[in-house]
Parts: structure tokens; C-alpha cells; sequence
């Protein structure tokens, strides 16, 4: 099937569509690459620089000054005739939901490694989440002119680590600031970069002498590696016939798409070598949309699963991945459409809402900028202006075939911290700019501390929380003052117990009258919650269990220790009792939080704090003082690698402990160690702690 597109006064298929994502551990260059590949696509005239603030992709105003990605970009270039959709995304795990979302609608991904670092602690956050949605990728080893760059030592660590199968595809000319040039394993030749053009202009000779042995082993090992992942080129290679480049190209292209190889690319984003290469492996290598799986969704009606292909005349299928405040156009809204087309003053239906919605404007965003267009086709990813009630993780669809998507997973936030105008004239003004803020970041949670009457904002980490306060003030104009951070604590409890609830009143006319029986017992970290229904026989009606459910749900927000969510058990209801005239809803509500309730003060419950997995980097000298200040936070070191670039320490330390660990680090290392952290699991609070918590 081919669909046309015509754009920019050039006409593509869907086959020639790249939806793709640039994903890496923070400062492995995502953000300069994408910068470079934009630049040599011709989308921007001149190269910005993360540095210096000035790159196209880094536009909130947060991201220029601290030199990070906060939110995924989405923009668009060309490329040898194909349109590639590009959404460059954070590396900072305080804002991993940008990850997360942006990675269940693209159709592939080019994952950026820092060459000295080689696979660092978010590398592996980021290369988990692109497995969890099937996502085919290649990899750009960036920073080869840097002092330490191994790009051998990478691609093992690729393969040790990220459980991977890594096939070089290109091989680099020079080391570190000898770097020159790139030895292009597929086409069998040489590229050398002309810096005076800022890496535009480069010559490309044929294999010299010098490499010849060098790249004859490397192309001889990447033919194998094919050989054995793709059947069709693996019949040319048994029988040692010629295997031309055409060949080993669509061998790679469909082992890629199979996510049975990763190629592996090199070069330097900064020094602009190696970016043309990269976009010939993003058009060579990542799928079309044709390419992915037909998109599955559940028939509200029916209760039947439905495919839904890449296919612009097939009913609509879409989902809303993103939520933005535009400044001037107002709530923007990124959709992926999978099938179907969405036209500009038309309306379609959202299914996960049951609303139908307008579309007042179709956007092609680039950045921070926008065209208007008229009409939006499967495949594609743009802006919809005039959604009221969408929200992240939506499905768009016709309302005559109605559908639902797998919803977008979203991670729980572990720290918390007091928020409250400065102002109170600014009191409604604050809540309402809190949630649009929440709108779009759905890792951002609001909360009220019902014994405090504060209004608590929680999110992924202290910096998280920092960012949306600035941009209280410089988006909202709001003055605010903020508590200190604190942690987000759960409860559980440690051995099975029993328990029984009745409510029981009478006022005259119809009572009420619930009765319940019920167990609870501890279910293994990260067992979350599960209810089982094991009544025979009638003793409460089939009609009052779901009410039951809801009661055992209201019970376990509040926990019998600190009042905090408890998590882990398993509630099973085995008997009850009920009355033919007072049974109702609310009273088995009533009866099951009162159960349940009971049950968890009696089975030696339990404090649970967030872990944190921690990553260290550190020169030699400091790491007595680096094992020092972990062990002072309650840490466990997992393990200490020797690394080019100095000490890998890796470990696990409770969240409380690390509340101002940046500033510590700084201060035992003379600043010259880097750290990363990521949630990792809950524990149990040790006694002596808990006291002082509670």
C-alpha cells in the first residue's frame, strides 16, 4: 500500500516516513546531534550550541540556562527523499515521562552513547523503556575526538550490559584529537570532513591500503553477524556468493526492524564528523510506519481486540501522547495518527473521555515554531489546537468505530514539597496554573495534606520540583513559597491477618447493613495491590462486590502508621452477610474500610521508602571519600568498575538521604565528580528511622 504526501513541493510515500527518537544518558550529545542532523538536512541555516544556548531543540528558557533538555522537541527534515519526524528527548531522569511517552509512538530510535562514558546508568533507563515498546534503534557513538574514546569498549558494554547484539557499521580514522575521518564498513569506502565547512563538504575515497586489513576484518565479522540474524542473506553467504552493498543493507534494514541487531555507528556531533552517515542509517535501517506492527486496540463496544494499519482511508486511530500550554495559540495537544486522516475544522471523538472534540488547527511543529496545515494522514505526529478534554494518553478515533489504546505507563513521584502563594489574592490563580502544569506532566502530581491544609506538588526528584516552580513564575507570573523537599513513603504490612466489618444503622425507614469478611496478606515489593472475590454461594449479592472493592481501595489510601498509601497485599473477601431491605452500596463501602482498616493495624505493619539506584563517577583519589559519604546515607555498593574516565561506583541509597547530595559530592571530589540516580525499588524503613519520621 502507498500513500502520498506532498510537502515542501515534494512528493513522499509512506514509506519514505521516519518517525524517530534521539534518546541517551544526560551530556552524551543528544541535543548537538540532533542539532548537526537538522543543520545538514537543511532545516536550520546555522548550528546552535547546547553550550551556549543557542541550540533550535533547547528552547524553553530553563533548558538554555542549565545546558539540559527539559521537555521533548518534535520537529521535521529530508533526507535523500524521505521525511524523517524527529523528537529529540531529555536524558534526565527527574523527567524520564518525556521519555516514556515519546518512545510508545515512534516507530524507531537512534539511542546516542558517549564514547569515553560508554553505556552510563540512563543509558540503561532509556534502552529498558525503548524495550518495553519494541522500539527498533541504532546507535551514534558520539564524542570520538574526546581523550579516552573507545568505541570498541562501548559496543561490548552495549552488548554486556544492554543485552544487545551490536554490529559496527562504521569504524573511526584516528583517535581522540587525531579523529579525521570515518571507514564506512557498508559502501566499503573512507570519509574525510572538510572543518573549514563546518563538516558540509567531505570527500569520500575508496578503501586506501592503510585500512584495508583493518576494515576487511571488521566488514568480514559484520557480514557474519547479518548472516546469522537474516536467512536471505545468510543463503549468500553459505554458498560464498558476492554479497553486494544493496544486499547487506536490506539484510541490516530487516534485522534492525526485528530488533534482532543494533547498528552501531560512530562519530562527533560537536566536531561535525559522521552526522551524514547517521542520517543515511536513519533512512537505510529505522522502519516506516508500514514497517511496525498494525496498532491494536480494544472495541469499547464489542470487548474485541481490532488492528488498525497504516492506511489513511481505514476509520481513525490515534493517540494522544503529549499535552503542552501554548502561550499563544493555547492548550496543544501531539497526536499520533496510526491510521486514518484528521482534517482542520473537523471533529473526531476520544474515546477514553467519551467527548467529542473540535479541531480548531493542525500544527507541523519545530520546536517552539509552527505551520499550519490542513489536513493530518496516518503516520504522521503533529499539534491539534481546540482539544478541551484530553488529556496524556487518550484515544482519538471516529465515534461510528470506537477504540482504545494501550495507555502510556506513568512513573509515581517520590519526592513531595509544601507549595503556597506569596499572595493570597493568588491563591486561585495558583491552582489553576497547577494543573495545566499537571496537564502536561503527568509525573507532576498534586496533592492536599488534609492535617496540614497545605497543597503538596510532587514529582521525580528535587530538580523536577525546581523547574516547575521557575516556571510558576516566569510562565504563570507567580510568586511562591515552597517547604522543604519530603519523601514519598508507602506502608505494608508483614503477616496475614483476618478481618471483619459490619455497618449497621438504623434511622428509621431504611437502614443501612454491610457485612464483610476478609483476609489481607503481604504481597512481595513491588506486588502493588490485588482483590479477590472467593464468596459461593450468595452471602453477598454479586451486585454489592465492586462496592466492596471500592471500600477495600478508600481503606488503603491511609495507612494505620503515618497515614501514607499502602501497597503490596492482597485482600481477599471470603464471607458476609446482607439484608434484603438496608444493603446498599455505600454500606459495604462503609463495611470494607472498616475491615480493612482493622486488619492493617493488626498485621504489624510497616514503613517503605523509596531507593534510589545511584551511578558515580569519580577520579581515583576521591573514591574513599566518595564510599565514605554513601555509606553515611545508609547506601549499599553494588559494585566499583575501573573506567577510563575514572571510578564507576554503583549502588542503591534510600531517597531521604540524598536530598542535598549534589552539593556534598561537589564538596568531597573539589567538583570534579558526576552522579546519576533513578527510583529503583521500595524497602522497608529501618526502626530506629522510623521513630523520627513518624
Amino acid at each position: 500500500m502507498t500513500k502520498t504526501l506532498t510537502m515542501e513541493q515534494k512528493t513522499y510515500t509512506l514509506e519514505r516516513l521516519r518517525n524517530i527518537g534521539i534518546i541517551a544518558h544526560i551530556d552524551a550529545g543528544k541535543t548537538t546531534t540532533t542539532e548537526r542532523v537538522l543543520f545538514y538536512a537543511g532545516r536550520i541555516q546555522r548550528m546552535g550550541e547546547v553550550d551556549e544556548g543557542t541550540a533550535t531543540m533547547d528552547w524553553m528558557e530553563q533548558e538554555q540556562e542549565r545546558g539540559i533538555t527539559i521537555t521533548s522537541a518534535a520537529t521535521s527534515c529530508y533526507w535523500k527523499g524521505c521525511q524523517v519526524n524527529i523528537i529529540d528527548t531529555p536524558g534526565h531522569v527527574d523527567f524520564t515521562i518525556e521519555v516514556e511517552r515519546s518512545l510508545r509512538v515512534l516507530d524507531g530510535c537512534v539511542a546516542v552513547f558517549c564514547g569515553v562514558g560508554g553505556v552510563e546508568p540512563q543509558s540503561e533507563t532509556v534502552w529498558r523503556q525503548a524495550d518495553r515498546y519494541r522500539v527498533p534503534r541504532i546507535a551514534f557513538v558520539n564524542k570520538m575526538d574526546r581523550v579516552g574514546a573507545d568505541l570498541n569498549r562501548t559496543v561490548e558494554q552495549i552488548r554486556s550490559k544492554l543485552g544487545a547484539t551490536p554490529v559496527l557499521l562504521t569504524l573511526p580514522i584516528g583517535r581522540e584529537s587525531d579523529f579525521v575521518g570515518i571507514i564506512d564498513l557498508v559502501r566499503w569506502n573512507v570519509r574525510y570532513y572538510d572543518m573549514d565547512s563546518l563538516g558540509t563538504k567531505y570527500r569520500v575515497e575508496d578503501m586506501p591500503d592503510a585500512y584495508k586489513e583493518r576494515a576487511l576484518i571488521a566488514r568480514h565479522k559484520l557480514i557474519e553477524q547479518v548472516a546469522e540474524k537474516d536467512d536471505e542473506l545468510l543463503a549468500h553467504y553459505v554458498h560464498d556468493k558476492k554479497i553486494t552493498d544493496e544486499q547487506l543493507i536490506a539484510a541490516l534494514r530487516r534485522a534492525t526492524i526485528d530488533r534482532r541487531l543494533v547498528g552501531v555507528l560512530c562519530g562527533s556531533a560537536l566536531k561535525n564528523k559522521g552526522i551524514q552517515l547517521l542520517l543515511d542509517a536513519i533512512v537505510d535501517y529505522l522502519p516506516s510506519p508500514l514497517d511496525i506492527p498494525p496498532v491494536t486496540g480494544l472495541n469499547p463496544v464489542t470487548g474485541q481486540e481490532e488492528e488498525y494499519s497504516a492506511d489513511v482511508g481505514a476509520p481513525l486511530a490515534a493517540l494522544a501522547f503529549k499535552i503542552a500550554t501554548d502561550p499563544f495559540a493555547g492548550r496543544l495537544t501531539f497526536v499520533r495518527i496510526y491510521s486514518g486522516t484528521i482534517k482542520k475544522g473537523g471533529q473526531v471523538y476520544n474515546a477514553s473521555s467519551q467527548k467529542v472534540e473540535r479541531i480548531n488547527r493542525i500544527l507541523e511543529m519545530h520546536a517552539d515554531s509552527r505551520k499550519d496545515i490542513d489536513e493530518a494522514r496516518a503516520g504522521e505526529i503533529y499539534g491539534i489546537i481546540g482539544f478541551k478534554n484530553t488529556k496524556t494518553g487518550d484515544t482519538i478515533c471516529n465515534k461510528t468505530h470506537p477504540l482504545l489504546l494501550e495507555k502510556i505507563q506513568f512513573p509515581e513521584p517520590v519526592v513531595f514539597q509544601a507549595i503556597e502563594a506569596q499572595s493570597k489574592a493568588d491563591d486561585g490563580k495558583l491552582g489553576l496554573s497547577l494543573h495545566k502544569l499537571m496537564e502536561e506532566d503527568p509525573s507532576f502530581l498534586i496533592n492536599s495534606d488534609k492535617a496540614t491544609n497545605q497543597t503538596l506538588i510532587g514529582g521525580m526528584g528535587e530538580l523536577h520540583l525546581e523547574i516547575i516552580v521557575d516556571r510558576l513564575k516566569r510562565e504563570f507570573g507567580l510568586e511562591v513559597n515552597t517547604g522543604e523537599p519530603r519523601v514519598a513513603y508507602k506502608e505494608t504490612i508483614t503477616r496475614k491477618v483476618e478481618a471483619e466489618g459490619k455497618h449497621i444503622r438504623q434511622t428509621g425507614g431504611h437502614g443501612q447493613y454491610g457485612h464483610v469478611v476478609l483476609y489481607i496478606e503481604p504481597l512481595g515489593r513491588g506486588g502493588g495491590f490485588d482483590f479477590e472475590n472467593k464468596i459461593r454461594g450468595g452471602h453477598i449479592p454479586l451486585e454489592y462486590i465492586p462496592a466492596v472493592a471500592s471500600g477495600v481501595r478508600e481503606a488503603l489510601c491511609s495507612g494505620p502508621l503515618g497515614g501514607y498509601p499502602v501497597v503490596d497485599v492482597k485482600v481477599v473477601l471470603t464471607d458476609g452477610s446482607y439484608h434484603e431491605v438496608d444493603s446498599s452500596d455505600l454500606a459495604y463501602v462503609m463495611a470494607a474500610r472498616e475491615a480493612v482498616q482493622d486488619g492493617l493495624k493488626r498485621g504489624t505493619p510497616i514503613l517503605l521508602e523509596p531507593v534510589m539506584k545511584i551511578g558515580i563517577i569519580t577520579p581515583r583519589e576521591f573514591l574513599g571519600n566518595v564510599l565514605d559519604e554513601i555509606n553515611s546515607r545508609r547506601g549499599k555498593i553494588t559494585q566499583i568498575l575501573h573506567e577510563h574516565q575514572g571510578e564507576m561506583v554503583e549502588g542503591f541509597v534510600p531517597l531521604a538521604q540524598m536530598f542535598g547530595y549534589a552539593t556534598a559530592l561537589r564538596s568531597v571530589t573539589q567538583g570534579r565528580a558526576v552522579y546519576t540516580m533513578e527510583p529503583s525499588h521500595y524497602d522497608p524503613v529501618p526502626g530506629h528511622i522510623v521513630d523520627k519520621i513518624l
